[in-house]
C-alpha cells in the first residue's frame, strides 16, 4: 500500500534534477580512455616502445656495411620503412580489438545503447592513433641514435610526422573493418602480417630498385610502401617535391575512400 503512495514523491524528489543530455564526445573520449587504458595495462604501450627498437636493430644492423660500401647512409636510407613497418604493427593492433570486441559481443551491446552510430569505431581509431604517436616517437629516438636526422629543417619534419601518422591512420581504419568483419583476432595476425612482409621487403625501402631483377622493378617502385619511403625520405633529406608527394598523397586518398566507408559499414552493421 505504500508503494503508491511514494510514486508521487519519488517523482518530486528527482523532478529538479537536470535531463540527462547525450554526448557524442562525451561517449568518444570515455570509450577511447576504455582502451587506452587497456593498452597500458596489459603492456601493449611497452610493445609499442619495444617495436620499433628490435625493427631498428634488426635493420640497420645487418646491412649498413653492405649500404656503405654502395655510398648509402643506410640510417638515413632506412628509417622510413621503420616507421613504416611500425604503422603496420599499429594497424594489427586496431584489427585485434575490433575483432576481439565483435567476438565478445561488445559491439552488439553498444548498438543496443544511446551511443552515436560512428563512436566506437572512431574511439578504436584514436586509440590506435596514441598508440602510433608512442611508436613514431620512439621510432624517431632510436633513429637518432644510429645516425639518423632531419636535414630539411623544422618544417619537413614535422610533415614527415603527419604523413607518417597518417598513412598508419588509414592502414588501421581499413584493418578494424576487417576484424569487425573477421571476428578472429588469431586468424588476422596470420592474414595481416603476410602482406605487410611482402609489401616491405619487395619495396624500395630495404635496397635500392637497382638491387632487384629487372622483371620486378615496376611493382617495386610503384607499389605503395616504396612510393611512401620515397616521400618520407626526401622529408628528411632536403625536403620532399610535389612531383614525389603527388603519387603516396593519391595512394593514402584512394585507400581512404575504400577503407573508410567500408569500416563505418562493418562497424555499424547488425550481425
Amino acid at each position: 500500500m505504500t508503494a503508491p503512495e511514494s510514486t508521487p514523491a519519488a517523482a518530486a524528489l528527482f523532478a529538479e534534477l537536470p535531463e540527462p543530455r547525450l554526448s557524442s564526445f562525451a561517449q568518444w573520449r570515455a570509450l577511447t580512455g576504455r582502451i587506452v587504458h587497456t593498452m597500458v595495462t596489459k603492456g601493449e604501450m611497452i610493445v609499442a616502445v619495444v617495436t620499433p627498437l628490435m625493427f631498428t636493430l634488426g635493420f640497420y644492423l645487418p646491412l649498413r656495411y653492405v649500404m656503405k660500401f654502395q655510398g648509402i647512409d643506410y640510417a638515413q636510407y632506412v628509417m622510413p620503412i621503420i616507421v613504416l613497418q611500425t604503422m603496420a604493427f599499429t594497424m594489427m593492433s586496431n584489427a585485434q580489438i575490433a575483432a576481439f570486441e565483435a567476438r565478445t559481443g561488445l559491439s552488439t551491446r553498444l548498438q543496443t545503447m544511446p551511443i552515436g552510430m560512428v563512436v566506437p569505431l572512431t574511439a578504436r581509431i584514436a586509440a590506435g592513433l596514441v598508440r602510433s604517436i608512442t611508436s613514431l616517437t620512439a621510432a624517431v629516438v632510436f633513429g637518432y641514435v644510429i645516425g639518423f636526422r632531419f636535414v630539411a629543417g623544422f618544417g619537413q619534419a614535422v610533415l614527415f610526422c603527419v604523413f607518417s601518422l597518417a598513412v598508419g591512420t588509414v592502414l588501421a581504419i581499413g584493418a578494424d573493418a576487417l576484424g569487425s568483419l573477421t571476428k578472429s583476432p588469431e586468424s588476422l595476425s596470420q592474414a595481416l602480417t603476410l602482406p605487410t612482409l611482402i609489401f616491405g621487403m619487395l619495396s624500395c625501402g630495404f635496397v635500392p630498385e637497382r638491387s632487384y631483377p629487372m622483371w620486378i622493378r615496376p611493382f617495386v617502385r610503384n607499389q605503395p610502401i616504396s612510393q611512401f619511403s620515397f616521400a618520407l625520405r626526401d622529408m628528411a633529406a632536403e625536403g620532399v617535391t610535389w612531383q614525389v608527394l603527388w603519387v603516396p598523397l593519391v595512394w593514402v586518398a584512394g585507400l581512404a575512400v575504400v577503407f573508410i566507408p567500408l569500416a563505418i559499414w562493418a562497424s555499424v552493421r547488425r550481425s
